[in-house]
């Protein structure tokens, strides 16, 4: 019998910002991606529903997910230019059934309680508009943003409390393995998606395979439960040099870390 990963091998549309979403499609097909998450910066801007809805077809045919739309909405934001309705209305027309935002513009040292409580007052907000369209919410984990800590992130998830509201994952570069286990653990059932890249902590990026034992223990540790009821991706994302050569060579070490068979011999 067959098993099913915990995660399944997806792309960032945003890794290759400088190809139109043919050739996105064409390198995700040879590669063997299930799906791709569109980023709205580049391939499928907010309220470009035409485009959106051509797209969606273009993956479809090619048999492809699309599990995720990337938005760059910054939630509690004063200059916010992504408009949330749009991005949903967005998603909609890709099929999309997870939006992601981004929890603010500020990182968790410099943010004040007042602005915690705006940023979180928007997510909870989103999170209604977007269950209301049957479409999940997933904040971004990012440095510069309130999700830039483990501690803050919690923190967020807590004051935002709503059913609908989840949480991407990627390692701080240079983050040492176990710390990165401790908080995929501790993000548990909040946790959907994972982004995968390997950079070093001067931001440099390197080949995925010189962090493959690295990625294989913690592809592990969340396990299949989660209150996430959708398919869970870990989306490869900006490669060495933006090269679509080493995105093969490095979707490779992708799918290999996420076969089932391989994580059940416990091959570090």
């Amino acid at each position: 019998m067959s098993i099913e990963p915990a995660f399944l091998p997806g792309l960032c549309s945003v890794t290759f910002r400088s190809i139109d979403a043919e050739q996105v499609i064409a390198l995700a097909v040879e590669a063997g991606a299930r799906g791709i998450e569109w980023c709205s910066t580049v391939h499928v801007p907010p309220g470009h529903l035409a485009t959106a809805m051509r797209i969606a077809a273009q993956c479809r045919d090619a048999g492809l997910d699309l599990p995720s739309y990337g938005t760059y909405v910054r939630a509690g934001a004063d200059d916010e230019q992504q408009d949330m309705g749009a991005a949903l209305d967005t998603a909609a027309a890709l099929g999309a059934p997870n939006v992601r935002v981004w929890a603010g513009r500020q990182g968790s040292g410099v943010a004040g309680e007042a602005d915690r409580a705006r940023v979180a007052d928007a997510i909870r907000a989103y999170a209604a508009l977007a269950a209301a369209s049957g479409i999940t919410l997933s904040i971004e984990y990012h440095r510069a943003t309130l999700t830039d800590t483990l501690t803050s992130t919690l923190d967020l998830l807590r004051r935002i409390d709503h059913p609908n509201c989840y949480a991407y994952w990627q390692p701080e570069p240079g983050t040492p393995l176990e710390s990165a286990a401790a908080e995929l653990r501790a993000l548990g059932s909040d946790l959907s998606h994972l982004h995968v890249f390997h950079w070093q902590a001067g931001g440099a990026r390197r080949p995925l395979e010189e962090a493959e034992a690295y990625w294989r223990r913690l592809v592990r540790v969340p396990g299949r439960d989660s209150r996430f009821a959708l398919p869970r991706y870990a989306f490869s994302e900006f490669v060495r040099n933006d090269d679509p050569d080493q995105f093969r060579r490095d979707f490779k070490v992708l799918v290999r870390l996420l076969d089932p068979r391989i994580a059940e011999r416990g091959d570090d």
